[in-house]
């Protein structure tokens, strides 16, 4: 048997040592102004200004927002909420969905042009890089350049700035678990804990990674909200698009110089809303899955229509039936059930809130005997209560017994004082007369603060006697 001879390798077809990928190329965002642009702007500063200031701020005594992991509380606002409340937890990340999908299909990726943190601090991070640096054509010029003085120092103070803005986010973020003040007092005595140090190096890390070196490789790559958002999107969803059919055929023109007399579009090809894109795509190509919404392309388009003497609009927010001249449906049958079910989470929690009760009471039968026979013609039953004081200081509650007639509280005797956040097992006993305690009665415990009126929990149970 003789072998074949070997045949080259087709132009079309790699070679062994060649790589079937190619290193992605570093994408620098340029500079525009508009609507858009100034709205994504104030959504920074202010989603940053809440980051780095709430956890600063005191409330009752204590940091108004802060995850007290070791003592297992919660403080949000002068409200103190325990590992018993993860209802409230649950609701939270109930409208948090519900929010996403009801804005999802409203108006596409809001959330992650104007909301999300990696836009937040990305947007952050380029403009430290942008004031650093340079316009979008220097920072080429520069990456293109040999290393000189100037380069070195351009690029060690962008450096600088952002591992200084990135430790301070770690910070921050621990701030949030841990008393910032007093996680500062250790930063500024150097006596920072090994605990405390590595996890403000991890989120100064992935702040750094994240923003500074992967930016929009997260969004097109490692979300996975980018994969699924079309399962959100109909025909009626506004989304950023490019009016083909009023742009095409593109081509340069003069400005003034009628579009239609030269058989062209409005669209003169400058490229601007691909140069302002901070994921780097052609929205002109049709709705990418890597499109965030951030409304740059329209503010360059915008800007080059009007100088061009032509309406605005040729890239901007709409609808697929919008473009291909159909009525659009803003109020449709899927933004009703999203916005009901949205009211309907937030009213519940919004009320579970507002109804608290700082207090809970377990009431549980003593399993040894349904009931004893006690001195004096009674018949005793036993309980076990757990008293769960969930407020941020100590209260002394008073146990009252009801629905049989007779029926006396033997034990506890006295008041019951429960420290904040504890919970306190109490042996409980219940007597009444043996001519009235035969089968089964329902009854009610009620346990009320003495020392704050409008604490008090009521719990259902069962008194045994013989049967009759």
């Amino acid at each position: 048997m003789s072998l074949a001879p070997l045949r080259p390798l087709p132009a079309s077809e790699p070679s062994a040592g060649s790589s079937f990928y190619a290193a992605a190329e570093k994408i620098y965002p340029r500079e525009i102004s508009g609507r858009f642009t100034r709205l994504r702007q104030v959504a920074v500063v202010a989603l940053l200004g809440l980051f780095y200031g709430v956890a600063w701020l005191d409330w009752g005594g204590h940091q108004a927002v802060l995850f007290d992991l070791p003592a297992r509380k919660f403080h949000l606002f002068g409200l103190t909420l325990w590992p018993q409340d993860f209802l409230y937890l649950a609701l939270l990340l109930i409208i948090a969905a519900l929010s996403l999908f009801f804005f999802t299909a409203l108006a596409g990726r809001l959330w992650c042009g104007y909301a999300c943190p990696q836009t937040v601090w990305t947007e952050l991070f380029v403009w430290i890089e942008q004031w650093t640096e340079g316009t979008r054509s220097r920072r080429m010029k520069l990456d293109r350049g040999p290393w000189t003085a100037e380069k070195l120092l351009r690029k060690a103070l962008k450096q600088t700035l952002w591992v200084a803005l990135a430790l301070w986010t770690g910070f921050t973020f621990v701030g949030y678990f841990t008393p910032i003040r007093a996680l500062g007092a250790g930063v500024a005595s150097l006596s920072l804990g090994p605990w405390s140090t590595f996890w403000i190096a991890l989120y100064g890390l992935a702040t750094y990674g994240n923003a500074g070196f992967l930016r929009e490789q997260v969004c097109k790559y490692m979300c996975p909200y980018a994969r699924f958002q079309s399962a959100m999107f109909d025909k009626d969803t506004l989304i950023i698009s490019y009016d083909e059919a009023r742009g095409e055929p593109r081509g340069p023109r003069r400005r003034g110089t009628a579009a239609r007399a030269l058989g062209l579009g409005d669209c003169i090809d400058c490229t601007l809303c691909v140069q302002v894109c901070p994921t780097g795509i052609d929205i002109r190509k049709g709705l990418q899955y890597e499109c965030i919404a951030c409304g740059a392309c329209i503010d360059a388009c915008d800007g080059v229509m009007d100088k061009m003497g032509d309406p605005r609009g040729l890239i901007r927010y709409t609808t697929e039936h919008a473009l291909h001249g159909r009525a659009t449906h803003l109020l449709r049958p899927r933004m009703v059930v999203y916005a009901a079910l949205l009211l309907l989470a937030g009213g519940a929690l919004a009320y579970s809130l507002v109804t608290r009760t700082p207090l809970i009471l377990d009431v549980i039968r003593d399993r040894n005997a349904l009931y004893r026979e006690v001195s004096g013609d009674q018949i005793e039953n036993a309980y076990a209560l757990k008293v769960i004081n969930l407020d941020d200081r100590p209260h002394t509650y008073r146990l009252v017994v009801s629905g049989m007639q007779g029926l006396e509280l033997t034990a506890p005797s006295e008041p019951i004082t429960v420290p904040p956040g504890s919970v306190s097992n109490i042996p409980a006993r219940l007597d009444a007369p043996a001519a009235r305690a035969g089968g089964v009665h329902r009854i009610a415990l009620t346990l009320a603060a003495v020392d704050a009126p409008g604490i008090s929990v009521r719990e259902n149970t069962r008194f045994i006697g013989p049967s009759p």
